[in-house]
Formats: C-alpha cells, sequence, structure tokens
C-alpha cells in the first residue's frame, strides 16, 4: 500500500509567541550572534509544542508530526517543517549536538498519548525532556561548563511545575492532560474532578502547596547557577530568570489558578532585571 501524502506543513501554530513566555527569550542580555539562534531553538520547541497541544489531532497524528519534525532534523526535506528546517541550519551553523532537539520531541510525544503523572519522580522524569534541554541548549551555544547543567535542570523545572500549576484547569479541560501527579491528590484528597471548580479545593489547594514546596526546592538549587555562567550576559539572563521563578511561586501561592489566570505583572519583569543585573554582575 502506498504511503499517504503528507500535508503541506505539519507544524500548526498557536499563535503564541516568546511574549508569551514566563522567562525572557534571546533578550538583550544573550550575546548578539547568538540571539537568532536562541529563537531558532524557541519557535522549534514552540513549533513541536503546538503540535502537542492541539486539541484537534488525535495522538497517533501528533506524533506522526512530531516524527516528522525529527526527520527533518535529519535531513528531510524542510517543507513540511520550517522550524525544524531552520533548527538543523542552526545546529549546523552552531555545532551544537541534536540531542537537546530529540529531547524536546520525546517530551512532546509523552504528552500526545500519556495524560496522567504517578508521582513526582515521574513528574520530573518528564522535565528532564520536556525543561531541561532548554537550559542545556543555551549553555552549550554560550560554551559553559556541563557543571551548570544540575542547577539549570532544577530552574528548568521549577519553571515547568510553576506553569503546569497556571495551566492546571485548563490542560485538564481542553486536553484531560493532569501533570498533578496522582499520589499527591491522594495523599491531599483532591480529585480529578476538583480541577472543574471555580475555584480550588481545600484538598488541591493542599496538592498546590505540596508542589511550590518542593519547586522551592528546585529555585534554592537554581541560585547557584548564575555563579557557574562565565558569559556576563547569560549570568544577567540566569539571574533574572531566577528572580522570576520566585515571583511567580509566590503569586501562586497566594493566588488560585483555578478562579483565575495567575501570572507575573509588567512590575514583576521590571524588578526582577534589576534583581537579575544586580545578582548577576
Amino acid at each position: 500500500m502506498a504511503e499517504p501524502l503528507l500535508a503541506a506543513s505539519v507544524e500548526t501554530p498557536s499563535g503564541k509567541d516568546r511574549g508569551d513566555e514566563n522567562f525572557p527569550v534571546g533578550s538583550f542580555l544573550i550575546r548578539r550572534d547568538l540571539r537568532a539562534h536562541v529563537h531558532a531553538f524557541y519557535r522549534f520547541a514552540r513549533n513541536a509544542d503546538d503540535i502537542a497541544d492541539n486539541p484537534n489531532l488525535a495522538a497517533a497524528e501528533k506524533v506522526r508530526r512530531l516524527d516528522r519534525m525529527e526527520a527533518t532534523l535529519d535531513g528531510a526535506p524542510g517543507d513540511q517543517s520550517p522550524a525544524a528546517a531552520a533548527m538543523r541550519e542552526s545546529l549546523k551553523a552552531t555545532g551544537i549536538a541534536v540531542q537537546h532537539c530529540r529531547d524536546i520531541l520525546h517530551a512532546f510525544r509523552l504528552d500526545a498519548t500519556k495524560l496522567r503523572y504517578a508521582d513526582w519522580s515521574d513528574l520530573m522524569e518528564y522535565c528532564r525532556y520536556s525543561a531541561a534541554p532548554v537550559g542545556r541548549q543555551l549553555l552549550d551555544l554560550h560554551g559553559e561548563s556541563r557543571a551548570a547543567w544540575t542547577p539549570s535542570d532544577a530552574l528548568c523545572g521549577a519553571l515547568q511545575v510553576l506553569n503546569h500549576l497556571q495551566d492546571c484547569a485548563g490542560d485538564r479541560r481542553a486536553l484531560d492532560r493532569v501533570y498533578l501527579p496522582l499520589e499527591d491528590m491522594e495523599i491531599c484528597g483532591a480529585r480529578i474532578a476538583d480541577l472543574a471548580s471555580p475555584r480550588a479545593s481545600p484538598g488541591l489547594r493542599r496538592v498546590i502547596d505540596r508542589l511550590l514546596d518542593r519547586t522551592g526546592v528546585l529555585i534554592a538549587e537554581a541560585r547557584q547557577l548564575p555563579g557557574l555562567v562565565s558569559s556576563p550576559g547569560l549570568r544577567r539572563e540566569c539571574a533574572v530568570i531566577v528572580n522570576l521563578a520566585e515571583r511567580l511561586a509566590r503569586r501562586l501561592r497566594d493566588g488560585d489558578p483555578l478562579a483565575r489566570r495567575v501570572k507575573l505583572t509588567r512590575g514583576d519583569f521590571v524588578a526582577a532585571l534589576c534583581v537579575g543585573l544586580w545578582r548577576g554582575r
């Protein structure tokens, strides 16, 4: 049987861009000659994420499209995935290994097929692929030591969990996807159905606080990151992002992500920039 024709493009852009993130992406603090490569990686990850989060695609179709993105990285024609084609050229220009991109695609295949996480370790294993490669890619672009990977992984994992808490109701509603570990839900007396309520139940509030406690441990480890980074601009950007994570954790501690979206304000970004520039000097 002949293989079915592929669509003109496997990408399904959601319209989200760098301005929708909780952290700066390739900001003015990053070396000018590296910004385009940071943006290429972000665009690659964003388009893969949009495929995994598309509610109109079946899981098998999402995986097929993500596989096509990986094939493009490996040299397949790039017309069906412009973001992967641009990422391939970026990797050639910088000499960075493709593994971080493969790890990101692995995470989004999980998003397409896995709807629940058993415990904190299970969630951290997901973050190893969904979040840690972002920091590792940035560090490798700057030629930084792998000694910085551990606190970078902690920072990226913290940001990922904070994002899961921000979007816990929407993820359940749109995709039946729940990142809150089932073990914590059971311990705290919360149910999946609680995510459909207009405000957090006492049990769900306990789950959120429990995850914020663990995220606080990750952020504490992440504070070591700026001191391990040699590049002045990247060191300052890392310090800014650590402060943004601290601020978002506090907002989630005080807010209810079911009642309204808890997010950083413009004032948070300005204050984090000032604090980050000082800490990263």
